[in-house]
């Protein structure tokens, strides 16, 4: 599909203000729609949206389809009448700038429950309908995630291979008996989904209205600890009789790390995947359409050849390329959709392979300017030897932020940057790279907000294989000042990216 000149800022909900202890779908994430509006901005990019497990990190979630209920409006369920004013009060001892997930998740989990309560209590015949429509339209995945954390809830947070084995394996008896032991719970669980739904749905036409397109971020791989591997085993490779991976996806020695990267997920059975057509598959992007415009698939090249680790290993470094049937498997998304709204992450070890099933789709990839300037003239991310369609960054949330990556700069590399600019600008080298990636001919240009902002190392989003610390960044609204907007807007209107009435 043909994606138009524009751009665009990454932020996940999580980074918005809120009094609350972390970003929601609140007042904030409308006024920062309107930021985005206000500034000619015409993209929104996310980090996946479903409910985080081990160490809160959005690519690590109990769900491949399903919402995370944290981000869900405390104000929004007040003004429903499933919250009191007093049940908002006492979350105010939270930082500002970072999540403490720790002691924020139990606080809005407490609240949740009792706005599910209500529900139960208080609904009104048409929302009631409208919840049960909501449960019948998506079964496909709500039932199994529903029971699938009801059940989690009830074994104290144990991964599903570590639950009885009869119910850890599905056994009819077994399901039937805790369906009915945890119907209050399942009931619950549905609620939060009903309610984020209805939530961001709202937020996403605001969005839409106002000429801004979503996109949403889809890692390749799921967790183990999910409802997606424990409803539907066969999909993946899962040793039998220790229901654990018996091979692990990650990614060879790279840029990140000397040893890979061992993600620990299961990879996937594709010849058990093909042979259903791969129907998971695409019930899994119908449930992520139902939340953003544009896809961004990430790790993008695992659908050519993915990097098999064996179970017991403890790095990446052991594993081997085995190939993957990418282009069957795009072939049913197009029989299935008509079009592909999707953007390929094909940054890593990218072969001609992988290039050509990019290239026979369509799909735009992705350039990172803060990696173009350790090589000669031939590095793919300098802007000359860009191509329209792709998406061009500073950085993501995978990087450093501009600042911090330029202070941690070699030398010779901090030489080719200042050489290829022409010297920094007294408006700092974010700057100077959000310039650079919006006067390239690429069709989008996105940057955190991180950067826009200015920020240093302090506030990155996630360090790959650091397992601590990521994913806690938020920004305070008043650095959203009338400065940046209009230096961002005048930027944005010189570089055609803004809205087309805009030169009209």
């Amino acid at each position: 599909m043909p994606f138009q000149r524009a751009s665009g800022i990454i932020l996940h909900p999580t980074s918005l203000p809120s009094p609350f202890g972390m970003g929601d779908l609140g007042q904030a994430a409308y006024e920062f729609v309107n930021f985005l509006a206000d500034t000619g901005q015409q993209i929104w990019q996310l980090l996946p949206l479903g409910p985080t497990g081990h160490g809160n990190s959005p690519y690590m979630c109990y769900s491949a389809m399903a919402g995370n209920p944290m981000l869900i409006s405390l104000e929004a369920l007040r003004d429903q009448g499933l919250l009191s004013p007093e049940d908002l009060e006492g979350m105010d001892h939270f930082p500002t700038d970072t999540v403490d997930y720790g002691n924020v998740i139990p606080e809005r989990q407490y609240r949740l429950e009792k706005a599910a309560a209500a529900f139960r209590q208080i609904a009104d015949p048409d929302t009631r309908l409208d919840f049960q429509n909501f449960c019948s339209e998506r079964a496909f995945w709500l039932d199994d995630y529903a029971l699938f954390m009801a059940l989690k809830q009830a074994h104290q947070g144990a991964s599903w291979h570590q639950w009885d084995r009869t119910i850890a394996c599905r056994e009819p008896h077994a399901m039937a008996h805790w369906q009915e032991k945890l119907a209050v719970a399942l009931e619950d669980q549905k609620f939060y989904q009903f309610e984020f739904h209805r939530q961001w749905a709202k937020l996403r036409a605001y969005a839409n209205e106002r000429h801004i397109q979503i996109i949403g971020d889809m890692p390749i791989y799921v967790a183990h600890d999910s409802a997606d591997v424990w409803a539907f085993p066969e999909n993946f490779m899962i040793d039998e009789d220790t229901l654990k991976p018996s091979e692990m996806a990650g990614v060879p020695p790279d840029y990140f790390s000397a040893t890979g990267q061992l993600w620990g997920n299961p990879t996937y059975n594709w010849e058990e995947v093909e042979k259903q057509g791969f129907k998971w598959w695409l019930q899994r992007l119908k449930a992520l359409l139902d939340y953003v415009d544009l896809i961004r698939i990430d790790h993008f090249r695992g659908f050519e050849a993915y990097w098999a680790v064996p179970e017991g290993e403890t790095t990446a470094m052991n594993g081997t390329w085995v190939e993957a049937p990418g282009e069957a498997f795009f072939n049913a998304v197009k029989a299935e959709f008509g079009s592909l709204p999707i953007l390929a992450e094909d940054l890593g070890v990218i072969t001609p392979e992988v290039e050509a099933l990019r290239d026979q789709f369509g799909f735009p990839g992705m350039k990172i300017l803060q990696f173009a300037f350790g090589s000669d003239h031939m590095n793919p991310y300098l802007p000359f030897n860009c191509v329209r369609n792709c998406l061009i960054y500073s950085g993501t949330h995978d990087n450093d932020t501009t600042v911090g990556w330029f202070e941690g700069l070699a030398d010779y590399e901090r030489d080719r940057v200042l050489r290829y600019l022409g010297g920094l600008s007294a408006d700092g080298i974010h700057w100077d790279l959000i310039r650079l990636a919006f006067t390239s001919i690429a069709n989008q240009a996105i940057v955190p907000l991180q950067d826009l902002l200015g920020l240093g190392s302090d506030a990155r989003m996630n360090t790959p294989g650091e397992p601590e610390g990521n994913w806690a960044w938020r920004y305070r609204p008043e650095t959203v000042t009338e400065d940046l907007r209009y230096r961002l807007r005048e930027l944005t209107r010189l570089c055609a990216r803004a809205p087309l009435h805009w030169y009209q």
